[in-house]
């Protein structure tokens, strides 16, 4: 099969299924209100997707483990990473994630405890060579990174160069995983159409990726719902899903993970964990 027909193809499939009904008729829209044991076995084993329509206040989780606490803003100071660790500490998020200059020093702040560190690769605009990428993230892995979240090569998907954007994050993946290192890959949606979107998730599980993500939250969008179901859909139940970019509140999480995201990014961690909301942007 050309790529092009993989692509039409694909794309068909998973828009159906979005635009089929509801795929959970007993609960008519809206498991994580009416039936939350459906709710806590998606989320604890990540295995599928709900149909999700309410306002998530029913949805029974600790939100905590499930958020990257972020900090990625270019004026970041080594006061600022040492309150995000401190933070993570305290509300026991999944990781921190920081820029590469940071990897080191947060490393330092949160050894010893479960919260790792994640950081960026070919941030924000994913258009550094593939060869560059790997030997960064080595090279953030060496400093104590757990987690790496790389940009695709936005342009080379958007002219159908499959084979690069393939090779692109293959290279990221063979890197982190020669480390036991996970590779969070950042598809950057806003930018993408439904049909990119679905070829870009696809590339992504080819080249054995451990996640694919929504969003850098510097490219003017970030994570709705409709793109996470079209992402789960796309990769089916065992890669992981992060969701980030404009991710400010509880309901947001909630909506996210019933839609299929096992992780979440935001610099609104505290906000979302309190039950607050924030606009914040990373």
């Amino acid at each position: 099969m050309t790529d092009q027909a993989l692509i039409e193809a694909v794309t068909r499939e998973v828009l159906a299924v979005l635009t089929s009904g509801d795929p959970c008729a007993d609960c008519h829209g809206s498991c994580a209100a009416h039936s939350p044991e459906k709710v806590r076995s998606v989320v604890a084993n990540g295995a599928d997707r709900v149909s999700y329509n309410g306002h998530g206040s029913d949805v029974p989780m600790d939100l905590a483990k499930y958020i990257d606490h972020t900090l990625l803003k270019p004026d970041a100071t080594a006061e600022d990473i040492d309150r995000l660790c401190a933070e993570a500490l305290e509300y026991g998020f999944a990781s921190v994630c920081v820029n590469p200059t940071w990897v080191k020093r947060a490393a330092e702040n949160v050894r010893g405890s479960e919260v790792k560190v994640a950081s960026v690769i070919g941030f924000p605009f994913g258009a550094t060579p593939a060869a560059i990428k790997a030997m960064e993230a080595r090279r953030a892995i060496r400093d104590g990174a757990r987690e790496i979240d790389m940009v695709i090569n936005i342009g080379a998907l958007k002219s159908r160069e499959h084979d690069v954007v393939r090779d692109d994050i293959a290279k990221v993946s063979d890197a982190c995983h020669e480390a036991g290192a996970l590779n969070k890959v950042i598809i950057e949606t806003s930018l993408l159409s439904d049909e990119e979107k679905v070829m870009a998730s696809h590339l992504a599980q080819l080249a054995k990726a451990d996640f694919v993500k929504t969003s850098t939250g510097f490219a003017g969008g970030g994570a709705t719902v409709h793109d996470v179901l079209l992402m789960r859909e796309t990769i089916g139940p065992k890669m992981g899903i992060k969701a980030s970019g404009g991710v400010r509140s509880r309901e947001d999480v909630e909506e996210m993970i019933a839609a299929g995201a096992t992780r979440i990014g935001a610099s609104a961690g505290i906000a979302i964990v309190t039950g607050g909301t924030s606009s914040e942007q990373y």
